[in-house]
């Protein structure tokens, strides 16, 4: 527990495992006032900002003030800008800021936390490209993270110079679907703002962090003594999944599109293999239009007889057979369609400054958005939820965007855009799970969400990655899953996956089956196993692409499927502790390597996975942190330390620790689907 103390005047602060001194008339952050503007393309966003001369603040006397203390934050004259309430939250130090006297127009705000030139930071939301963010800039803002301009050079690049999977654009031009204001140092604390507008986050000094919030807003430090205990303390301030569906453990969920017969030919094939099928994930359910991106979706939440006659008795019959049907929603309405028209005639759509709907163009078409702030727009596509999907039977669904709020809507509440942008995500989410909790679903209907904030982390069920390429790159491909999924684990976001084989599908870019086959490898050790068919079908292996991709697939999901009570026990922990199931190995071993390699992780306590992450490699080398390790597929037994691993396919490098409560079960797996 956090204490709080006046010694001489200065407030000092014991926390686990330090002790911290504000003193008087001592910097400890910068104010402003600026002005800057947004605007968005296909959910990509520039920025343009001015900003005034920055204020130095330092605080006066502490005073007591309940159970904290309170102080004037005042500039070098004396003149008071801000009034600053400090209290502890258990193992969090919460900073209340206010704007004081005629300081209305103030902002801007930039805090700084002391650094060491060792120390590794983490976290920001969801971050593909880079892992330990020390010596980067980063900006914090709810966004499209692959957007048709980013594509474009991409391909043009590698149609000059040919693939080059170690390319990382810059961070100053990076934007992600889920960003959120909290980031994790190797000094085992994290820091955490209330904002909702946009941020940056500045690790490229050595003595000290550098905060910017474009506005004035409350922060907060937790520490601990050990990373497993900060998950605890910051899912406790953030919020905690539940339990994820018992039957998402058993088998993988077939990404299928194109209708009934589509579902019953392919699951025909799985069969022929043995595989375990947990569900069918069909996104065009719906409906579907064919765009130059590809195959898309129709955008109006109700099943489409064209391509599923009868739906809900195919779900039924579905079920009977143990398979689950999942579906996908978004909070967009196609404007071709009935639902649009009928919640435009009724005001319900978010508007543009002339009073008309404001209609985005995500790909190729545009869409309305339905107006959360709006709460009979709000409730109405809740019932939709409960009607056409409950309703009739789906036990799942993609919960997809949340990222395209323009910054010069007008919005139902009189909210400012501005600083409603990056709250839209939590927002979807939490309409999502009251529509389980209203239903008394929750617990047995899995839905995953796409992009995220503040906010999201207690309301959603699980996060996917996203739409990553269908390629070997670090920034968008195969390898951008492990940075993506552990920087959302710091950031309290527990249960993570990825769509097996990638989304984007442009040639040259495209799934082969050496990617479906190593991404699937991958997925067998994460919470849930799912694929998808990518934007261009057509272009990418497929799980049936032939048979040996199929046996292949068959025997990774029944891999998946004999981790059922690990996941099961790993879950549970995220659920009741907030510590995530995807970890990284820094959470146990204060070792070099494991604050800085981003291409292996821990899944629960007692796995290391290292996942074949490049193009034509059936070897690896693998990093093996202080402890006695069981090479999964062998049995044999490891020294810590670096050793190359073969990897054929079907045998990515994979080891629990020898004292794990689970030793029998990897045991089990061992004698059922080891080398030997």
């Amino acid at each position: 527990m956090i204490t709080l103390r006046n010694i001489d005047g200065d407030l000092v602060v014991t926390a686990p495992g330090r002790t911290l001194t504000f003193r008087r008339g001592q910097t400890c952050m910068q104010t402003a006032v600026g002005e800057d503007s947004y605007t968005m393309d296909h959910g990509r966003f520039r920025f343009s900002e001015r900003t005034g001369e920055r204020v130095s603040l330092s605080p006066g006397d502490f005073l007591p003030d309940g159970d904290g203390f309170v102080t004037a934050l005042c500039d070098d004259r004396g003149e008071q800008y801000l009034t600053a309430r400090i209290r502890a939250e258990g193992d969090v130090l919460r900073f209340s800021l206010e704007r004081y006297g005629a300081h209305d127009e103030i902002n801007r705000m930039w805090v700084r936390l002391p650094a060491k030139p060792d120390d590794h930071f983490y976290g920001g939301g969801e971050v593909f490209h880079r892992w330990d963010l020390k010596g980067d800039k980063l900006r914090v803002w709810v966004a499209e993270h692959t957007n048709p301009v980013a594509i474009s050079r991409k391909i043009a690049r590698e149609k000059l110079r040919g693939p080059q999977p170690k390319h990382r654009d810059k961070s100053s031009s990076y934007e992600t679907y889920y960003a959120q204001p909290t980031f994790m140092s190797s000094r085992k604390f994290f820091f955490h703002s209330d904002a909702t507008v946009y941020c940056e986050f500045d690790f490229t000094h050595d003595d000290y962090s550098e905060v910017l919030i474009r506005d004035i807003a409350d922060v907060c430090v937790g520490f601990a003594e050990d990373f497993e205990t900060l998950s605890r303390t910051l899912s406790g301030l953030l919020g905690r999944q539940p339990e994820l569906p018992d039957w998402v453990y058993d088998g993988v969920i077939l990404g299928i599109q194109g209708g009934n017969e589509a579902v019953e030919t392919k699951l025909a094939a799985v069969a022929r293999h043995d595989t375990p099928v947990a569900g069918v994930w069909c996104q065009d359910w719906e409906g579907r239009r064919i765009t130059a991106f590809g195959k898309q979706l129709m955008w109006n939440w109700v099943f489409d007889p064209s391509l599923y006659p009868d739906l809900p008795a195919e779900i039924a019959s579905l079920s009977e057979r143990g398979i689950r049907f999942l579906g996908y929603i978004n909070p967009f309405l196609a404007v071709e369609k009935e639902l649009y028209k009928y919640a435009s005639e009724r005001g319900w759509c978010v508007k543009d400054k002339n009073g008309g709907d404001y209609l985005v163009t995500i790909t190729t078409f545009p869409a309305a958005m339905v107006d959360l702030t709006n709460p009979a727009a709000y409730a109405w596509l809740k019932d939709i939820i409960k009607e056409n999907m409950l309703g009739i039977g789906q036990a799942g669904w993609m919960a997809d965007f949340g990222e395209y709020l323009p910054t010069d809507c007008v919005l139902f509440s009189g909210e400012d855009p501005k600083k409603a942008h990056c709250t839209w995500p939590a927002r979807w989410a939490q309409l999502n799970r009251e529509a389980l909790e209203e239903s008394g679903k929750l617990g047995d209907v899995l839905f995953f969400t796409r992009a995220g904030h503040t906010g999201t982390v207690k309301n959603t069920v699980m996060m996917w990655n996203g739409d990553q390429h269908t390629d070997w790159s670090e920034d968008c491909g195969l390898p951008s899953v492990i940075p993506g999924s552990l920087s959302l684990a710091v950031c309290g976001m527990g249960l993570v996956h990825s769509d097996i084989g990638g989304y984007i599908t442009f040639p040259p870019m495209q799934r082969s089956a050496e990617l479906f086959m190593r991404w699937c490898e991958m997925s067998a050790f994460t919470p849930v196993m799912r694929s998808h068919e990518g934007n261009k079908p057509e272009s990418n292996a497929q799980f049936d692409y032939d048979e040996t991709v199929l046996a292949h697939h068959g025997r990774m999901s029944r891999v998946h499927k004999a981790l059922k009570p690990y996941l099961k026990a790993a879950v549970a922990e995220n659920a009741a502790a907030g510590v995530p199931v995807m970890r990284p190995m820094f959470y146990y071993y204060d070792e070099k390597p494991a604050y800085e390699d981003a291409t292996q992780y821990l899944l629960g306590r007692d796995l290391l996975v290292a996942p074949v992450l490049e193009q034509g490699q059936d070897a690896r080398w693998v990093y093996l942190p202080r402890d006695e390790w069981i090479d999964l597929w062998t049995g044999r037994r490891y020294a810590p330390g670096r050793a190359l691993l073969d990897a054929p396919m079907g045998f990515p490098p994979v080891f629990y620790r020898k004292d794990s409560e689970f030793a029998s079960l990897f045991e089990s797996l061992t004698k059922s689907f080891g080398k030997g």
